[in-house]
């Protein structure tokens, strides 16, 4: 009798495992964050030579509770990034990725890949995130080591140049296992409208062309997104610490302008995607500027719940954006005959004969952090013409592009699952597009640049990644 009770609660352990391992291979939308800063975002004591690491001197919080508030936040995937510096190769290896290994036994629903956020040669900062492997605590030590631009003390000015960053791309493009490479707040540092700072259109067009497959885009929605709300009528602080020119909606200006740089990139038929991420160092309530990882901004990736899976659709541009919890599902389908893509992928089509475009989303009906159930108040269409490669590498705008359809709440008809929908027709195509949605609960038609003091819970958007279409 007692054989067979064993027995029994043997088979329903092993079913339950079954069913736990059904579930992670289901593909879904899996919000996520590429942009997380722990404690081992160190400071400096200059007076030692070399410089000694001051743990909790830049960002303060463990990766742990970090894991810990991603998942509070719904987010199901997550990287922790932390910033190099002279010899910090070794305090990620001998620090950090100790600590992360422990983060993935205590938060295990949450999917935690190693990376940092690399001090890239020639230009601001990029997310380096190292697929999941045996080796990646070495994997990323050897990157860092190489090639991040502060790690050599005294600094090395031959290791901050474009050209080094090439390198360093063509490098981990030999690699068995390579990572991705993600510019975050590209125009951060730029000066104003078509005024760029460290990042530069033809510097990103460089990377691109060099390693497709590792850098793959770059943050349309910047984190620090919380700046505003820890600031003062006395000491206001930009979104994203966007000082020169502001965010618009809380996106980067290389995003946020329809027939701008982002709309440059696509219009030559490039896989160049954007993300959303916190930047998370310090919350603004505690003294920093910063949201929670999850808290404000999402990526969303369609994806099995694995290393693996996550990786390979962001690659794939399997992926749309959000902020607020505005949305959090959609679905972009470009339809002629049997034939349809979706979100990162290409359709081949017939020129002069009818291409479908649909679009559904899930605005949840549920709070956000805030206390808030906003509401998607307009869903645009946005379709540009791919012309082929841009023989100057610096164009940072497109002409034949626009929204061709705006759908108000009203115009919205109900889907499957509580979703909205909306649905456009090209009737005669007769050259090469992509085709993007954005969506808001403003009533603003284009983005307006964030003023200071501006309470980002109200100004909400989403911006999906394109559907390209070929014409046979």
């Amino acid at each position: 009798m007692k054989l067979t009770i064993i027995i029994r609660g043997i088979l329903l352990a092993l079913l339950a495992f079954q069913l736990n391992l059904n579930l992670l291979a289901e593909t879904a939308w899996l919000s996520g964050d590429h942009h997380i800063h722990s404690r081992y975002s160190v400071g400096w004591d200059l007076e030692a030579n070399p410089p000694k690491p001051k743990i909790g001197g830049d960002a303060i919080y463990p990766i742990t509770l970090n894991a810990v508030m991603g998942r509070y936040y719904g987010l199901d995937w997550m990287v922790c990034t932390d910033h190099g510096g002279p010899n910090h190769s070794k305090v990620n290896l001998e620090k950090a990725y100790p600590e992360l290994t422990l983060s993935r036994r205590v938060v295990p629903e949450v999917v935690q890949f190693y990376g940092m956020e690399l001090n890239t040669p020639g230009a601001d900062h990029s997310t380096l995130i190292i697929p999941h492997t045996h080796d990646e605590d070495t994997a990323l030590q050897d990157i860092e080591s190489r090639f991040d631009r502060n790690e050599e003390y005294p600094t090395n000015p031959d290791r901050n140049t474009e050209a080094k960053m090439l390198e360093a791309l063509n490098y981990m493009n030999q690699l068995e296992n390579k990572p991705v490479i993600i510019a975050n707040h590209p125009a951060r540092s730029a000066k104003g409208a078509h005024r760029y700072g460290l990042d530069e259109p033809a510097e990103l067009r460089g990377w691109n062309n060099t390693a497709p497959e590792i850098a793959i885009g770059m943050a349309g929605a910047p984190g620090h997104q919380a700046a505003s709300l820890a600031g003062n009528s006395d000491n206001p602080i930009p979104r994203g610490g966007y000082g020169n020119h502001p965010t618009m909606g809380g996106f980067d200006m290389l995003t946020a302008r329809v027939g701008g740089f982002w709309d440059s990139m696509l219009a030559e038929g490039r896989h160049w995607w954007i993300t959303a991420n916190s930047d998370s160092h310090i919350h603004w309530t505690e003294g920093g500027k910063d949201f929670w990882p999850g808290e404000y901004s999402k990526t969303f990736v369609y994806a099995e719940k694995n290393h693996d899976d996550i990786l390979k659709s962001l690659r794939a541009g399997k992926v749309f954006v959000a902020t607020g919890g505005l949305v959090t599902e959609m679905q972009l389908v470009v339809q002629q005959g049997e034939n349809t893509a979706e979100l990162g992928e290409s359709l081949c089509a017939a020129k002069c004969q009818p291409i479908t475009i649909t679009v559904e989303i899930k605005d949840p009906e549920t709070l956000n952090p805030n206390g808030d159930n906003p509401s998607v108040e307009r869903v645009d269409i946005i379709i540009g013409s791919v012309i082929g490669t841009h023989e100057d590498l610096t164009t940072d705008t497109h002409e034949s592009v626009q929204v061709v359809a705006r759908f108000n709440r009203d115009e919205l008809t109900p889907g499957k699952d509580g979703k909205l929908k909306a649905e456009y027709k090209v009737e005669k195509p007769e050259g090469s597009f992509y085709v993007r949605v954005r969506g808001t609960n403003t009533d603003a038609l284009e983005p307006l640049p964030d003023e200071l003091g501006e309470d980002p819970w109200t100004d909400l958007w989403f911006y999906s990644n394109p559907v390209f279409v070929n014409l046979q």
